[in-house]
């Protein structure tokens, strides 16, 4: 049983300057996706994105927003139920399509707070934190072998659907992939069931045009094609906001792209100038203007708020920076997976015409696991101490000129290393990244010291690491991230 949100006594009237008009919320994650992608935010950037050009434009973009992982599933985690990732069962890595639920059974979720007002309530797109697949013979493992690539999945049972969901956490309807595009199984999934349960044993692919254009073998639906899944996301969206436009709704719309496999269509195909890559961003940014089209043909967009943000740092490395000429990561440290701030360095846009002030950008340090504090403020609900301990609502800085910053935030790497950053100031506890840039083995190998620090107000870049000559605030960032990481729940901001 889910524990009881407590709600305030002045239920939808006008509080702290929001009008009895519910706004209809969706949430879009995008996966893998760089700050520097969105024109509007690097005029360098080699990717036209006229319609996220045109929602950061008629809002506001977060210039310190982070993710609380450098990888998939812990922000997915992170931002759902508003607690850090290495709180839960996960401490490091990401979950494949065959794991059981990460998020805990009577946790509370941000849709479950919408629910509490009487929203409906959809999941669209890659899952990826665990699903209730069944076992044809329930004393046996589901699946046996590498999870990562052969494995015998002759136990699993997909007629029988699934056991738990989404549904089960809040989200009225929900219509997913359980992982990301390169992770089997490939099965579009709709309310527990499978949209189709004929399946074939598909061989990995990969096509040597783009260092992302590859996915790995599985079993793969027969109503599932790789180079569909995006614009099938879309279509759900679509049809759910046509479904419930006379009605508040809440969407979350975790898109699977940019993320690997790279599969633009013939549309997109050789139309940016960073690669392949580019070409499948441009692709999601068409995708972002269809929603945003289709809220405006129902009459909905004024009162509609739009976050748009990324699980994590783009995955692009020093060579493709030298190639294509395209920042990314907007020039910061490292990539997908590390705690240095490529990794968790995120886009965040958040657009609501009624409300928001156009053309407003926003300093304060925020984190995605800052959604769920927001929309509990957004409306009234009361959530109880324990839930949602890791975040701190950003909505005073939508509706002012004030900035509001939490006190510090966590970064997590995809190896379980730490970094802490408060004020100008970031402690990474590692010998290198924690993840792909500068592994740690790699890194001892270079006889690196274990600890760094960075000033990220004089050095954005960690380009020098000045540990020795700042003893006393290493040592205050050091205790606070042990304290925080000792807490069964954080609440402090």
């Amino acid at each position: 049983m889910k524990k009881t949100l407590f709600l305030i006594t002045l239920s939808f009237l006008c509080i702290s300057g929001f009008s009895q008009d519910r706004p209809n919320v969706i949430v879009i994650l995008a996966d893998d996706m760089g700050y520097g992608d969105i024109a509007a935010i690097n005029p360098d950037s080699k990717i036209p994105t006229p319609n996220l050009d045109k929602l950061t434009r008629s809002g506001m973009y977060f210039s310190e927003a982070h993710s609380g992982s450098g990888v998939c599933t812990p922000t997915r985690y992170g931002l759902l139920t508003g607690r850090y990732a290495f709180r839960s069962s996960m401490k490091s890595g990401v979950l494949t399509g065959y794991d059981p639920p990460l998020i805990e059974s009577d946790r509370t979720t941000i849709a479950d707070i919408f629910k509490q007002r009487n929203y409906k309530t959809a999941c669209i797109g890659k899952w990826h934190l665990g699903l209730g697949w069944q076992a044809k013979n329930t004393w046996e493992p589901l699946v046996t072998g590498d999870v990562w690539s052969e494995m015998n999945t002759s136990n699993v049972n997909y007629n029988a659907g699934l056991s738990e969901s989404p549904n089960d956490l809040g989200f009225d309807y929900s219509f997913i992939i359980p992982s990301s595009l390169d992770i089997a199984p490939y099965f579009y999934i709709e309310n527990k069931q499978l949209t189709s349960t004929n399946y074939t044993r598909k061989p990995a692919w990969k096509n040597d045009s783009g260092k992302g254009m590859w996915y790995r073998l599985g079993d793969t639906a027969g109503d599932f094609k790789h180079e569909e899944v995006l614009e099938k996301f879309t279509e759900k969206s679509i049809d759910f906001i046509d479904q419930n436009a006379g009605n508040p709704f809440f969407m979350y719309v975790p898109y699977s792209a940019p993320h690997s496999p790279w599969l633009p269509s013939k549309e997109f195909m050789g139309k940016s100038k960073a690669g392949v890559y580019g070409d499948f961003m441009m692709m999601v940014d068409a995708q972002v203007g269809k929603i945003m089209d289709k809220l405006e043909a129902e009459g909905i967009a004024d009162n509609t708020m739009i976050i748009f943000t990324s699980d994590n740092g783009a995955n692009w490395e020093d060579w493709e920076k030298k190639e294509f000429g395209h920042e990314a990561n907007f020039s910061r440290t490292g990539r997908k997976s590390d705690a240095w701030d490529g990794g968790h360095h995120v886009p965040f846009v958040v657009s609501w015409p009624a409300k928001i002030k156009a053309g407003n950008k926003s300093d304060a340090l925020i984190c995605l696991t800052d959604v769920f504090a927001s929309m509990a403020e957004l409306l009234s609900v009361d959530v109880n101490k324990m839930e949602g301990g890791d975040s701190f609502s950003f909505l005073p800085n939508l509706m002012s000129k004030k900035t509001e910053s939490r006190d510090f935030v966590i970064h997590h790497g995809i190896s379980g290393n730490f970094a802490i950053r408060q004020g100008d100031w970031k402690y990474v506890e590692a010998y290198g990244s924690g993840g792909w840039t500068l592994p740690e083995k790699e890194a001892k190998e270079k006889n690196l010291s274990y600890g760094q620090l960075y000033n990220m107000k004089s050095d954005p870049f960690e380009e020098n690491d000045v540990i020795k000559s700042n003893p006393k605030i290493t040592s205050e960032l050091m205790d606070l991230l042990q304290k925080v990481k000792a807490r069964p729940e954080n609440n402090i901001k």
